[in-house]
């Protein structure tokens, strides 16, 4: 008789992370920490309730896609024009130095020999921490009235182009740890990602163009758009060697600019995600945590790793601030603002997992630190506001 105990399972996932995820909001934290924390209960660190079977990944999987979709659609490249040079310097030094600093303390706490697959090891750890996160940011900035401000619209930039950096940075690293491409074949697969990029942006901009002008609001457009988005994550991971999740935010960034399409598209997208595998997604990667299993070395390792989290943020955009002639007080608020980590950061964990470069047995520590530069962020962020003269 066939088992249909998947229904249970999903009913306890989506119930406890929005009840979670509900009580996160209440304390002003995003709400995939609840989520987060809902499926560390529900897994071996908790009461181990559910089970992570095949149904659950593939969920998960197409979560994770739609997600780094909306993300794509969100992005509003006229406010990257705002600010271009200034927050394309922020956003390169707040990739490469987290990269370099989170990267270098994995590979020499656990004493790594020196040889290129635990460099690429290392890379992708650091790579999870150059992704921000600045919903709580925003929702600071705006409580204190400095959302406006050219400090704040700074900031926003910068975290855009920083997302889509690291993305680029994702690629890279998951075309080279297949460990059977040569350099040169990989630079050309990425290469001729973006080259096919393109060619899909040109078409399909014709496309959802001729199709806004009277559909705009039709259903039909969200399932292209879809459609479009599972192309693009199929043909980035099997054709090119890309993560799927990178096709899937070039399917949105190509979208980005349909005006009318767009806030329809996103809204349809987003209701779907949230309404199912989003949820699943997070859950999924809280269950795989097992905090039973943290060792000494690991718990050491999760605190050094908070704080390499944080203080990289800090130093690469607050240096790349400063690099761009900002004040010293408007480049340490630039600074701490960037220090939250999220959905990004999660999704590059997973991917890393899943191409064999991160020990599943680090992912309580990567948890612990994306948990605590959400916790931390507000609070120095209003720390540093009040305590320096008025932000411009």
């Amino acid at each position: 008789m066939e088992s249909y105990s998947f229904l249970l399972y999903l009913a306890i996932i989506l119930a406890s992370t929005k009840i979670l995820g509900i009580v996160s909001e209440k304390i002003n934290m995003p709400q995939v920490v609840g989520a987060l924390i809902a499926g560390i209960i529900l897994g071996p660190s908790g009461f181990g309730v559910v089970e992570s079977t095949d149904f659950f990944v593939k969920v998960a999987e197409i979560g994770v896609i739609m997600l780094m979709f909306t993300a794509g659609i969100d992005t509003d490249l006229a406010e990257l024009k705002k600010t271009g040079f200034q927050a394309l310097i922020i956003a390169i030094m707040g990739v490469f130095v987290p990269l370099l600093l989170c990267g270098g303390l994995y590979f020499f706490f656990f004493k790594q020999s020196f040889t290129t697959m635990n460099v690429l090891k290392a890379a992708f750890v650091g790579s999870v921490f150059s992704a921000t996160s600045v919903g709580i940011t925003v929702e600071t900035l705006n409580e204190m009235g400095k959302l406006k401000t050219k400090t704040g619209t700074t900031l926003l930039s910068a975290a855009l182009i920083d997302d889509i950096i690291g993305i680029i940075v994702l690629s890279i690293l998951t075309g080279f740890s297949s460990g059977n491409s040569s350099v040169l074949m990989v630079v050309l697969k990425i290469a001729l990602f973006f080259v096919f990029t393109a060619v899909m942006a040109f078409i399909f901009n014709k496309v959802f163009r001729y199709v806004s002008k009277e559909h705009w609001h039709s259903r039909r457009v969200a399932i292209w758009a879809l459609a479009f988005c599972l192309t693009m994550a199929y043909c980035a991971e099997r054709f090119f060697g890309v993560a799927d999740i990178t096709g899937a935010y070039f399917a949105g960034l190509i979208l980005c600019n349909i005006t009318k399409s767009r806030q329809f598209v996103a809204k349809k997208m987003t209701v779907s995600s949230y309404m199912l595998f989003t949820p699943v997604f997070f859950a999924s990667v809280g269950m795989k945590t097992n905090l039973r299993v943290m060792n000494k070395d690991i718990l050491i390792f999760a605190l050094l790793l908070i704080i390499a989290a944080i203080i990289s943020k800090i130093i690469g955009c607050g240096l790349g601030a400063k690099l761009c002639k900002m004040q010293t007080h408007q480049s340490i608020v630039i600074g701490i603002g960037m220090v939250a980590r999220s959905e990004v950061a999660l999704m590059v964990a997973q991917k890393g997992i899943d191409a064999g470069m991160i020990d599943p047995g680090l992912l309580p520590a990567i948890i612990v630190s994306v948990i605590a530069s959400a916790l931390s962020t507000p609070v120095l962020l209003k720390m540093a506001i009040n305590k320096g003269p008025v932000l411009e």
